[in-house]
């Protein structure tokens, strides 16, 4: 059994180990930055305002309905008749709904961190269809009809920066605050003037809405036939919602994109029947289609990442050093490859404090640059050649290059890791095919530098 061999490798294997230790602060302090930075994000929102959804319009028709019957004293047993009225709404949905909105993104700043807002310039308009008597066929002198109201849900109002105004047929009507409507949450709503019940008709309507919001914006497709289109100058949008578009268009310039749906894929009309009166109707804001503004420079996911291949990367450099070591017969001391790992660690701290200031990629190729030098001219004395040290500098500098590949390529991280993986063991297999491991340690070797 070769002693001293097994001893070296379980040494390197322990520092390998311990290495955990400041690797596991770094990863907490990595997490502590990204909820700061969260917590900034959304004071930053909760000053101007949230994501936004918008819901609407929908058309209310409050009635009170008077109902006659038999009923029985419960005490007596005798039966008495009675009348009593009972309020309700009818709700009619656009039979064309349409939005067409125009985006463009703004940075807020607090101290280090930043937030992205949008602004938001939206034309609403579509058509209802209203059915004589509003479709009450049964009994319909028994209905009052009070005045009906539009309906407008818009999940934060603070967003709203224009007089909204209502073109409706040949008319103009002003919004007023609240939607109205409990089933929408917070909003605008707009009384309507008197309809004529008796008779079926048609009323067309549009308005323009300048909205903000942080984060996303989210449409409900409301009318039997929707169609939205929206486009931005954020050439990095998410696309999310239950429904995708049906064109889209991203470029560097930002993006375009179109939704195209109709009753037959949203199942609106039931899904509002099944709405109840007091609260806000979950169901019916879940189906809703729309963009969020992702930030794909985000260095503290990325620095996140970087240091779960911290393992890798620390393992497959202290194997170039032990090869270093077990072909050109040196010895090298633990405490030298404690001091090479802990530089290794401080890359991390030197990428995520940097990153703060200048960003990702300049960030990741000063503090690379910063460790290849100082593990070169350090490797260059305890090898005891300069040549040595520069080509481990070169191979050093080559890992980290591979790394920030890894980082760059989300969809293909795992697959560029076996690779990897599998180059460098095939790279230590093939240089020590002929090395007989058996006399590794048991050799002279020089002594190692003072």
């Amino acid at each position: 059994m070769n002693r001293p061999l097994l001893f070296k490798l379980g040494t390197i294997a322990l520092l390998v180990v311990l290495l955990f230790i400041p690797l596991l602060m770094i990863d907490n302090l990595v997490s502590d930055r990204q909820y700061q930075r969260d917590r900034v994000v959304d004071d930053i929102a909760r000053s101007s305002s949230f994501a936004q959804q918008l819901t609407g319009p929908v058309l209310v028709v409050p009635y009170t309905q008077a109902k006659r019957g038999w009923k029985t004293n419960k005490k007596t047993g005798e039966r008495y008749w009675e009348e009593w009225q009972v309020r309700g709404r009818l709700y009619f949905l656009p039979e064309q709904f349409s939005l067409n909105g125009s985006m463009r993104t703004e940075l807020r700043s607090r101290g280090i961190y930043q937030a992205r807002l949008y602004h938001s310039d939206n034309r609403i308009s579509g058509a209802f269809n209203l059915p004589a008597n509003y479709d009450v066929s049964e009994k319909l002198e028994d209905y009052s009809f009070e005045q009906p109201f539009l309906s407008v849900g818009i999940s934060d109002i603070r967003g709203i920066n224009n007089d909204l105004k209502l073109e409706l047929n040949n008319q103009r009507l002003s919004f007023q605050p609240g939607s109205g409507e409990p089933i929408l949450g917070s909003g605008v709503h707009v009384p309507l003037p008197a309809l004529n019940v008796a008779e079926q008709q048609t009323l067309n309507f549009a308005f323009d809405l300048k909205l903000q919001g942080t984060g996303s914006l989210h449409v409900t497709p409301i009318g039997r036939d929707s169609l939205v289109e929206l486009s931005s100058d954020w050439p990095h949008p998410s696309f999310s919602g239950l429904y995708l578009p049906t064109e889209r268009s991203v470029s560097a310039q930002g993006f375009k994109a179109k939704w195209h749906t109709s009753f037959f894929a949203t199942n609106m009309q039931e899904t509002l029947a099944g709405c109840r009166s007091g609260g806000e109707c979950r169901a019916l804001m879940s189906r809703s289609m729309g963009v969020s503004f992702v930030d794909p420079v985000d260095h503290y996911l990325k620095a996140e990442r970087s240091v779960k291949y911290a393992l890798l990367f620390i393992t497959l450099t202290f194997a170039v050093f032990f090869l270093f070591e077990v072909l050109k017969r040196m010895a090298v001391h633990p405490m030298q490859y404690a001091l090479v790992g802990l530089s290794l660690a401080l890359f991390y701290l030197l990428l995520i404090s940097l990153s703060e200031h200048i960003g990702f990629a300049l960030a990741y190729s000063i503090s690379a640059t910063a460790c290849v030098a100082l593990i070169s001219f350090y490797v260059s004395y305890v090898l005891r050649s300069v040549t040595r040290g520069i080509g481990f500098g070169l191979l050093l500098g080559m890992l980290y290059a591979m790394l920030y590949g890894l980082l760059s390529a989300e969809d293909y991280a795992l697959l560029m890791g076996s690779i990897l993986v599998f180059a460098v063991l095939g790279c230590f297999m093939v240089l020590t095919r002929n090395l007989d491991w058996y006399g590794v340690g048991k050799s002279s070797v020089a002594s190692p530098a003072k």
